[in-house]
């Protein structure tokens, strides 16, 4: 019985030694084999040698079974790729939708972008494109110049461009920069105070490697030569920024001029952190009071969601109205929005707002409530790491930096 155990000894030093090399010398990423300890193996035979049998084993996901010249089957540990794993909700959307890779880094395309902003899934497909160096080079050939720049850059784009993670963080935050958090913005990325952003400028501030995207060419051109103006810079946030509430509103609105006031409150709804429970109540109310469907205009629904990326203004002037936090009427509303904005919104977009959030029926509006929600919307349900003042250049720069201090 000795003799027999020190032959098993030596055959399965013997076989997982050479196993080992000829599995790995496959390219896999293997170190050691080792039997799960629920593996009996029993011996059968006699003169001491006799035939290994394999009486359990299993087998977990995709992990290999190997087997030998020898009747012996060996599991092997856990087979992991290398591959990078997401630290926050963020990085884990962006490699979601990302649907391009380069050089061992994942990039999105401006239809991956606009994607990843209106809908909740992407779009099924087998893994990601991998681009040669001249693959980029053709994608990035046919980036327009900021001269011809539009609220239908990216949609014109679609999958001809290339957006780094970095960029994703700095395009979502510019989506929820009001107007007048512009010319901030420029000034912090104008290290030099010359008025202009260069490219090292621009790279310094996003912490992003030089690899080239089309933001960067359309920034900056094909030779990297080009500066940025406030004018462009302003021109641009304000596209995409236009671009996005289009986008929403043709999704909705089917090809027609307006969209239904419950089709609205579904837009306004579907990026909050609401239960689903309190998400059909709020439709329903809608629904129960605009029998008669009206319609919201592309108007009504854009002036909306430029009062949205006001939010901050619209809390303080609130706070300033009324210490008590108690509820607000519709004229009450309309004053706060007219003072953080300078225009008014439609009387009829403000109702349905109203219906929306009004519980208990009495005609007014707990603003509070109504701007904690309409930030998860903002903010597409992450708001936790993005909500900061508005008006500081610390607050732009922290939706792009919290995301890259865990990498």
């Amino acid at each position: 019985m000795a003799t027999l155990r020190r032959i098993l000894k030596t055959l399965s030093s013997s076989v997982l030694q050479s196993s080992r090399v000829t599995y790995e010398s496959s390219g896999n990423y293997i170190k050691q084999f080792k039997p799960y300890k629920s593996t009996k193996l029993i011996a059968l035979g006699t003169a001491g040698f006799g035939v290994l049998y394999f009486a359990k084993s299993f087998v977990k996901g995709n992990e290999k079974l190997l087997s030998f010249s020898f009747p012996w089957i060996v599991e092997a540990k856990d087979i992991k790729e290398n591959v990078h794993k997401p630290h926050t909700r963020r990085e884990a959307r962006f490699q979601q939708f990302a649907s391009l890779e380069y050089d061992g880094n994942v990039f999105m395309t401006p239809q991956d972008f606009l994607e990843s902003v209106t809908e909740e899934n992407p779009r099924p497909r087998i893994g990601r494109i991998k681009l040669s160096r001249s693959d980029l080079d053709g994608i990035l050939k046919n980036t327009p110049s900021l001269s011809r720049g539009s609220d239908k850059l990216f949609r014109k784009l679609h999958d001809k461009g290339v957006i780094s993670y970095t960029e994703y963080l700095f395009l979502l935050c510019v989506l929820t920069k009001p107007h007048s958090g512009f010319r901030i913005a420029f000034n912090m990325f104008d290290t030099d105070g010359n008025q202009m952003v260069d490219k090292r400028e621009f790279l310094v501030n996003l912490k992003q490697e030089i690899v080239e995207t089309t933001l960067l060419v359309h920034f900056f051109g094909k030779r990297g030569k080009d500066v940025l103006k406030y004018k462009d810079f302003h021109r641009f946030m304000e596209n995409l920024q236009n671009e996005i509430i289009e986008l929403e509103f043709l999704e909705f609105s089917k090809g027609l001029s307006t969209i239904s006031e419950v089709e609205f409150a579904r837009v306004i709804l579907r990026y909050t952190n609401l239960d689903k429970g309190d998400v059909d109540t709020c439709i329903e109310r809608v629904r129960q009071k605009f029998i008669n469907e009206k319609g919201i205009s592309f108007d009504e629904f854009h002036k909306f969601f430029q009062f949205l990326n006001n939010l901050d203004d619209f809390a303080i002037a609130m706070k300033m109205y009324t210490f008590s936090m108690h509820s607000i009427s519709q004229e009450e509303f309309q004053r706060a929005v007219k003072v953080c904005t300078g225009y008014t919104l439609s009387p009829h977009i403000v109702d349905t707002v109203f219906q929306m959030f009004d519980v208990d029926g009495d005609g007014n509006l707990s603003h509070k409530e109504f701007i904690s929600v309409m930030k998860d919307r903002l903010h597409r349900g992450a708001r936790s790491h993005l909500m900061h003042n508005q008006n500081s250049w610390d607050a732009f720069k922290a939706c792009v930096k919290q995301e890259m201090r865990s990498l």
